[in-house]
């Protein structure tokens, strides 16, 4: 369809050959099978043969391939089609380990879904924004991302962030205005809508116009969808790192090769030494490795509810010290329920029945009459029902609900009065609506009737009751009594009570605007409503303090309800720790608020832009902040934090896609087993590093000793390569597949900007490359000083190694715990890889092409056993180390 912001709706919906009321749920199942879904065109996953052929692209790739063209050209082409069997392998290493990365990464952006409002038979469902079809009409509310284009059919006070289009940083608004000029610019077509821009304000209805890669978005998708995402700071530095400690290496490498020659050596032969010694030593696998340590970290804390949006939230979020965190919905299980409902002069009612179930008896009406009772629940229900963008309906036995808990709640009071909501709207025509605004702490519906407009309002009691002169009681109007209201809503906050207010308007003049008329309004109610704490809330709240980890509630209940929350919870002492928007606003000198925010736990009553303050104050102060967040005016909070968190069932697609992490179930736990997954990934990241160089600079070590005491060089070329072909190829992955140890809750967070290599990795890794080094130098010294042949003392002395670098595997799986706490059964992988790098070792001894190639050659069972219980010198080393370390800290903690 062309130019539809130059067309009529009416003229719209007959082309489209759709009605005001949508499409029928058949006749989308036949345009989608037509049309297709509406799916914007994606770039394709790299294929295995592409990522094979890409591990080519690295410098010792190069260096390896010159040795082997050498070692060709000499003739010696055992040695070049070895050097080239090395090549071959090591890439199908990397090319499984990135294949992997990838379809995780994949499989976790699948994940996440976009849904959307669309009329179907004339009824508001939920849909995958996928199902849209030309010719459905579309509901739009703040938060939501705009699941494609769409012509504006009627619009409230609405907002679009077209950025993604237009390049414009601020809002634009929008209306259902008459046709524009064709060749409007696209950020002048104001009565359009276009798809994933998101919906910052308001509310809207549109009609589906351009679905997939029709829309404007479809158009420039195949240059968006090309563009590469950033790579973790975390592989960034190590890529760097990588690159620094090979600069040194091959400067060690060529001091050696410089003094092979000096003794005579043929320089093809240093070559082909110094190659495989740069090849060896330089952990030029171990960004990849660690790209896969994230990845499996990112399974894993899918696996707990948690999607991974941006791979550097999974290091962020071990590093987090101070989680804010929503109340509703995250530490509740937000199905808000109403159990209390105050009328005017003390008139209280008790409802029964629990969750968004109509099913509930009502108690505290015996003492009124008949027509009291209907002065009181009339207006009650009428403005619960018509103030209430929810929608609930029983569909062939089955319950159907859509929309915000509080209005859910007031639905299903009004089943509980025998009252069908949707048969009280068909008496009301709507006119104009004030939607809710966290900013606002109220919403307004302005509706026509036979007898005049009746205007509605619920929200915060702060800010509809100044509002009202009036309130309805048993006998009719009479004049507020605000005080006794305020003491009835704070005996409800005090027992952990959600207040809402309710209010009407009657008598309106016609010409005002709705914002004119809210005042002098008559106070209806109190609605008291209970949202039962998740059953693990409390729990998770204690680990985070067991780990350092501090935790503030930011909600907009009224205070004392959030400090009865706040107090079961654990998470708050007293009431002096309890900090209002109020507060926040009225304090104007700097100091004095950030003294109130340091000391608050629970912040009530707070606009966005106040949490957005909140947040800015702990990250000045040094805090490493996650924030929880669903609202779309809680992006600019989840946006200014170290990991944003939004709520993946109750989240707004705003929130998700300023997001580093999505919560599937919206519970706080779920937070903290991210946390708990963050600091495992973190964790195994240091043990791939410290084996990797580790048993690099044992190696390089090895060769130096050699230099030094001028004896014959303990390996060869071939030998070399083959050391780190059949160990750290295989092992580092498996070290990426390590569980947890249990205790990763009991330690403080650690700080972002800690090196990895801190006093510990450096001692551990300076302590264990020396026993290695000098225990295989010194064993293949004495052979060599006891006759035995060179040829024979390599293959003892490669053994040797192959047998550390399995046994180090034992020392990686923990910093500070024996190795004999850790059972090798919880990691299968890793004990799978291990057994295999050994055993594939000695098949080389006794396969004759292997034999020849390495010069190696087989050994008795006896010498195996020898060379065993030698190479658990490292391990016995490592162990008196830990045992020394832990005595230290638990004398020093006395």
């Amino acid at each position: 369809m062309n130019a539809p912001h130059s067309t009529d709706p009416e003229n719209l919906f007959r082309l489209l050959n759709s009605t005001p009321q949508g499409l029928t749920a058949a006749e989308a199942r036949t345009r989608i099978s037509q049309m297709g879904r509406n799916e914007l065109p994606v770039q394709a996953p790299p294929s295995l043969l592409l990522i094979f052929f890409r591990q080519y692209l690295n410098p010792l790739i190069y260096i390896l391939g010159l040795a082997a063209a050498v070692s060709l050209a000499l003739g010696d082409l055992p040695d070049a089609a070895f050097i080239l069997l090395v090549v071959v392998l090591n890439s199908i290493t990397g090319t499984i380990q990135e294949y992997g990365a990838e379809q995780s990464a994949r499989a976790l952006r699948e994940m996440s879904t976009t849904t959307c409002l669309v009329l179907r038979d004339a009824i508001q469902i939920e849909v995958s924004a996928t199902e849209l079809v030309p010719g459905d009409v579309v509901d739009l509310d703040s938060g939501r991302k705009v699941p494609a284009d769409l012509r504006l059919l009627s619009s409230q006070s609405l907002e679009i962030d077209e950025s993604l289009l237009t390049g414009e940083s601020m809002a634009v608004e929008k209306n259902s205005g008459p046709a524009i000029e064709v060749n409007a610019p696209l950020a002048d077509r104001t009565n359009m809508a276009f798809k994933g821009t998101l919906v910052t304000k308001g509310r809207a209805r549109g009609l589906v116009v351009h679905t997939g890669k029709q829309t404007e978005l479809g158009k420039i998708a195949t240059s968006l969808s090309s563009e590469r995402g950033s790579k973790p700071p975390l592989i960034i530095r190590m890529e760097a790192f990588t690159k620094r400690i090979a600069i040194a290496l091959v400067a060690i490498t060529l001091v050696i090769a410089a003094f092979l020659l000096l003794r005579g050596q043929s320089w093809y032969e240093v070559l082909m030494v110094s190659v495989a010694l740069a090849v060896s030593a330089i952990p030029e696998g171990l960004p990849v490795a660690l790209t896969v340590a994230l990845a499996i970290a990112s399974r894993r804390m899918a696996r707990q509810n948690v999607i991974v949006r941006r791979l550097p939230a999974v290091e962020a979020l071990g590093s987090c010290s101070y989680i804010v965190t929503d109340k509703t919905g995250t530490l509740t299980v937000n199905q808000l329920t109403v159990k209390k409902i105050f009328f005017p002069h003390k008139v209280e009612i008790s409802v029964e029945g629990s969750g968004f179930n109509p099913d509930g008896a009502l108690g505290g009406f015996e003492e009124l009459s008949a027509a009291g009772k209907a002065n009181l629940v009339t207006p009650l229900l009428q403005a619960g029902v018509l103030c209430n963008e929810a929608q609930m309906r029983q569909v062939d036995g089955h319950w159907h609900r859509h929309g915000d808990a509080v209005d859910l709640s007031l639905l299903v009071l009004s089943y509980k009065f025998g009252v069908h909501p949707d048969q009280l709207r068909s008496k009301f025509r709507a006119v104009d609506s004030i939607p809710f605004e966290a900013e606002n702490q109220f919403a307004a519906n302005l509706h026509e009737t036979t007898n005049g407009q009746l205007l509605t309002v619920k929200g915060a009691i702060e800010k509809i009751l100044p509002l009202c002169d009036t309130m309805i009681t048993a006998e009719g109007e009479a004049s507020v009594t605000r005080d006794s209201i305020l003491q009835q809503a704070d005996d409800l906050a005090d027992q952990g009570y959600r207040v809402i207010a309710l209010a009407q308007k009657t008598q309106l003049p016609s010409y005002l605007p709705l914002q004119e008329q809210l005042h002098h309004l008559t106070f209806v109610g109190l609605v008291g409503m209970i949202d039962p704490l998740r059953p693990e809330a409390a729990e998770a709240v204690r680990s985070c303090r067991e780990a350092g980890i501090e935790v503030a509630m930011v909600t907009g209940d009224h205070p004392r309800t959030a400090w009865s929350i706040a107090r079961e919870l654990g998470m708050a002492q007293s009431l002096d720790q309890v900090v209002t928007g109020s507060q926040l606003k009225e304090t104007e000198s700097a100091t004095d608020k950030a003294l109130l925010i340091d000391q608050a736990r629970v912040f009530a009553r707070v606009e966005p832009q106040q949490k957005l303050e909140i947040v800015r104050h702990l990250l000045d102060r040094g805090k490493f902040v996650a924030v929880t967040g669903d609202g779309a005016n809680d992006a600019p909070a989840l946006k200014a934090a170290n990991v944003g968190v939004a709520m993946g069932q109750g989240g707004t697609d705003v929130a998700k896609e300023t997001a580093d992490l999505i919560i599937t179930d919206d519970r706080f736990a779920s937070v903290v087993a991210g946390i708990v997954e963050g600091r495992v990934a973190y964790n195994n990241v240091r043990k791939v590093v410290y084996l990797l160089t580790a048993t690099g600079a044992a190696e390089i070590l090895l060769f130096a000793l050699a230099i030094i005491f001028n004896t014959p060089l303990p390996l060869t070329a071939a030998q070399t390569l083959w050391l780190n072909l059949v160990t750290n190829g295989i092992q580092d992955v498996g070290l990426a597949f390590e569980p947890g140890e249990g205790s990763e809750l009991n330690s403080p967070p650690r700080k972002p900007n800690e090196s990895i290599f801190d006093r510990l990795m450096l001692e551990r890794i300076i302590l264990s490359a020396l026993v290695m080094g000098l225990v295989s130098y010194f064993y293949f010294f004495s052979l060599i000083n006891m006759g035995v042949g060179e040829g024979s003392a390599r293959n003892l002395t490669l053994l040797l190694m192959v047998l550390f670098e399995n046994i180090m595997i034992g020392n990686c799986r923990s910093e500070t715990r024996s190795a004999f706490l850790v059972s090798p059964f919880k990691n299968p992988m890793l004990l799978f890889g291990t057994l295999a790098a050994q055993a594939i070792h000695i098949g080389a001894l006794y396969h004759p092409t292997l034999q020849n190639l390495l010069g190696v050659e087989p050994v008795s069972l006896v010498t195996w056993i020898k060379l065993l219980a030698l190479g658990f010198s490292v391990f016995v080393v490592m162990e008196v180390y830990k045992w020394s370390r832990r005595n230290k800290i638990n004398y020093s903690s006395r």
